[in-house]
């Protein structure tokens, strides 16, 4: 015969119940559910912002760029038919710029052309990549130097060419929307895309002789 002491101890020693083991799974659950939530929207908030920020540095780097060639270089185009008439100066939607650079000006390559020019992408709507060109105009047709690309993801790329009563260029304007994407595997945004980025900025060339 077992002592009672001992039957007390083993009745006091009862499980967990199938309702409190449901219960307990379902809180477990409903906690996990809302932490993996939270992480899914600090994760696509961190892209988003280093997306944009990225994009930011890139695309002032390159419109920087643009404004010191712009500033440097000589012999502009394209020029208006006529450069009196309001309608084309300055030149609507233009979307490149052509110039002799200032290096190749000393150098004594005036034959040598640099253009900036917007490019549609293959296959995406409304989609553009910003192009540096080097060409040799001293052919016909020009003679492609050299090429590479500036700047992707762009959803606009305007030249605003101010030209003054003779052939000097007065202004370029340069107007670039992008749409933020730091090129990686993974692209998230909120409502499926970010908001786009646009710079505008503006230079006038130095009067070289």
């Amino acid at each position: 015969m077992k002592p009672a002491h001992v039957s007390r101890i083993r009745a006091g020693r009862r499980a967990f119940s199938l309702v409190e083991m449901l219960i307990a799974l379902a809180i477990s659950a409903m906690l996990l559910t809302a932490t993996l939530s939270a992480l899914d929207s600090s994760w696509k908030s961190y892209k988003v912002t280093t997306e944009s920020a990225s994009t930011h540095v890139v695309s002032r780097i390159v419109i920087s760029r643009i404004l010191a060639l712009v500033r440097t270089g000589t012999e502009f185009g394209p020029y208006p038919a006529d450069v009196l008439d309001p309608a084309q100066n300055p030149i609507p939607n233009n979307h490149e710029i052509e110039f002799v650079a200032e290096s190749d000006r000393l150098a004594g390559n005036s034959n040598i052309v640099t253009r900036i020019e917007r490019r549609a992408v293959a296959g995406q709507a409304n989609m553009y990549e910003l192009w540096y060109q080097r060409l040799d105009n001293s052919s016909n047709p020009a003679l492609l130097v050299d090429e590479r690309p500036m700047l992707r993801n762009v959803r606009e790329a305007i030249f605003i060419l101010e030209y003054g009563r003779g052939p000097r260029l007065q202004r370029a304007t340069i107007d670039l929307t992008i749409q933020p994407n730091d090129d990686a595997d993974i692209h998230v945004g909120i409502g499926g895309d970010t908001p786009t980025i646009r710079l505008v900025a503006s230079a006038v060339p130095k009067q070289l002789d």
